[in-house]
């Protein structure tokens, strides 16, 4: 009898103790909406970046970031929505508090004064009369002295209720029975047993239900499209046009006939997919329309958010990466590969959809010399203020008769490597080195003079540098040069370019979020050419001479850029703007363009 009516007194007091929680704390399923909203954003990164931003017409995000962008056509959202992802990045916490506790609390809670008894429920702080459960929490101190509080004497009654916690106070209350207590009343038994024959029914299908719903559960996990792909997007418009111009082609002199205002969108999905903490794929699609014309000045008109494909959705980006250790990631894909997104930026306002209007002014235009395609990378934090990127890249992977992985016949390769290093907190600066194989002729920078040869194949070294110096949060100066040198393959010959550019930006001029910015600078310009008889390009453009005598170009361009991007809420941003370009082509012959255009960007 008496082990019975202990074993009764142990099923009464669980009961009793879980209807009473039941009526105190929050139910489970609000407590798992908690839970979930909380994972909505599981992955938070850390501060140091990892492989660099994107190509042409993409947001920067750092690929270090294990996040990038994309091809030339192609504009990624910045994650500083979410920014960028980095080194220790992708840490997964699936174990979120309700109410975050200091580790001193939490080592008080694993010892044995973890839970601390009480003995009246006047002795617990949060708790008085007028509360609904006073009563509740009252006859569990009185009739049955099995009630314990938190060690700083609260009871935390508004807060869900963890397992642990159910556990906790459950064996409370376990313990403070035993075979030689009586401390269940024969009425509280009674009244337990009534309540339990009297919703039997509702329990029973109550456990159905649960049953029913974690099947659906698992279903529906199965068959999901993923759990760990995310979308993020940014569509570009832009509206611009330029002055009245002629200019010098050859032995013509032509009228620029593209100067009508227009319109140019660029719009880019990328899908982040990840598999692990430390692993993503990326894809990119990527559709655009307009652009600034076929002028023969091209090159010098051109704008950073230009990719025109006739609205045609195409990959503009298929890469994997991979943090490999704490300070070493890997980047290896089919599409998307290039200097642009491997390298990491130090011009922090380097941004098709945030950044200046002209491709030229987006990034020392070295960096783009050579193709994007197929390719691998990494990048290798050396040092806490240290770090090394590497690319190679090719365009015609996929091409089995003139191109493959190692360029084949018409190709385009390239081969590069970044050192970034801050010496100090607010300065940054990068050395970047570039060898690259063409076989049209060209640099692929489609900036300035970026081709060089008369269509014959070259092959170019490229080195360059950046410095950016923050004087202070408000203000940011800094600046580039780029030299290449080609060589003619076969028939020997060199030709060289220069290019420079200095800027002074102004975060958040007026209000936070905005950019203020003034660009001057030299696009890419062939200073000297020595290539044999037919392939100097300078002397058939500006002298129409079939010939192509060696020499440099007979003047210097001058680029000059202003403008200002204002945001207009956390998804919408307006950028107006003015560029002047003095002695476009690299001749004073040619007439002053002047370039007003006003971008708006879409993220989301």
């Amino acid at each position: 009898m008496k082990k019975q009516k202990f074993f009764d007194q142990r099923l009464s007091a669980i009961l009793l103790f879980s209807l009473l929680s039941l009526g105190i704390f929050p139910t489970l399923a609000t407590a798992s909406e908690d839970l979930n909203a909380k994972n909505e954003n599981i992955l938070t990164p850390s501060d140091q970046p990892l492989i660099s931003e994107t190509t042409e017409n993409s947001e920067e995000i750092k690929v270090s970031d294990l996040i990038s962008e994309t091809s030339e056509n192609t504009l990624n959202q910045n994650i500083s929505t979410p920014e960028t992802l980095n080194h220790s990045t992708f840490s997964e916490n699936p174990n979120f508090n309700f109410e975050p506790i200091s580790l001193e609390e939490a080592l008080k809670y694993s010892s044995d004064e973890t839970m601390a008894q009480v003995n009246n429920v006047n002795q617990l702080r949060d708790v008085s009369p007028t509360d609904w459960a006073y009563q509740a929490l009252r006859n569990l101190v009185e009739d049955y002295d099995c009630l314990e509080g938190y060690p700083d004497r609260t009871f935390r009654g508004d807060r869900a209720m963890t397992r642990y916690e159910f556990a906790a106070g459950l064996n409370a209350c376990l313990e403070k029975m035993g075979p030689t207590q009586d401390l269940v009343s024969t009425q509280d038994l009674d009244t337990v047993r009534r309540l339990v024959a009297q919703f039997q029914e509702e329990l029973d299908a109550l456990g159905t239900r649960v049953n029913g719903l974690e099947e659906r559960v698992a279903v529906l996990e199965d068959s999901q499209f993923s759990t760990t792909t995310k979308l993020f997007g940014q569509v570009i418009v832009g509206f611009q046009g330029r002055s009245d111009n002629e200019y010098t082609f050859g032995t013509a002199r032509i009228q620029d006939t593209d100067t009508n205002i227009n319109t140019i969108t660029n719009t880019q999905l990328s899908l982040f997919t990840q598999f692990g903490p430390r692993s993503i794929l990326l894809t990119g699609l990527s559709a655009g329309s307009g652009s600034t014309g076929i002028t023969g000045l091209k090159d010098f008109v051109r704008l950073g958010y230009e990719g025109d494909t006739n609205n045609d959705v195409g990959l503009s980006d298929l890469t994997y990466r991979h943090l490999i250790t704490d300070n070493f990631s890997a980047v290896v894909g089919a599409a998307g590969v290039n200097a642009v997104n491997v390298f990491r930026g130090p011009n922090r306002v380097e941004s098709a959809g945030f950044g200046p209007l002209s491709r030229f002014a987006q990034r020392n235009p070295i960096i783009n010399v050579g193709a994007g395609g197929a390719g691998v990378g990494f990048d290798w934090q050396i040092v806490d203020r240290l770090s090394m990127q590497g690319v190679y890249s090719t365009d015609l992977a996929n091409n089995s008769t003139f191109g493959g992985v190692f360029g084949g016949n018409s190709g385009t390769t390239t081969l590069g490597m970044q050192l970034i290093a801050t010496p100090v907190d607010n300065v940054d600066v990068a050395f970047q080195y570039l060898n690259a194989y063409s076989p049209f002729g060209t640099l692929g920078t489609a900036v300035g003079d970026s081709t060089v040869s008369a269509s014959a194949p070259i092959n170019t070294d490229a080195f360059g540098g950046t410095v950016d110096w923050r004087i202070t949060p408000a203000v940011t100066v800094g600046g580039w040069a780029g030299y290449t040198t080609s060589s003619l393959e076969t028939l020997g010959g060199d030709v060289d370019t220069f290019n420079w550019m200095s800027y002074v930006t102004f975060p958040d001029l007026f209000a936070e979020g905005n950019l203020g910015a003034i660009f001057v600078g030299q696009p890419p310009k062939i200073t000297d050419s020595n290539l044999p008889v037919g392939f100097n390009i300078p002397d058939v453009i500006n002298n129409g001479n079939l010939a192509s005598q060696p020499g440099g170009q007979p003047s210097t361009a001058t680029h000059i850029e202003a403008f200002y991007r204002f945001k207009v809420n956390d998804y919408i941003s307006v950028t107006p703007g003015l560029i002047v370009v003095l002695n476009p082509g690299h001749n004073s012959a040619n007439d002053t363009i002047t370039i007003g255009a006003i971008r708006t960007t879409f993220t989301f």
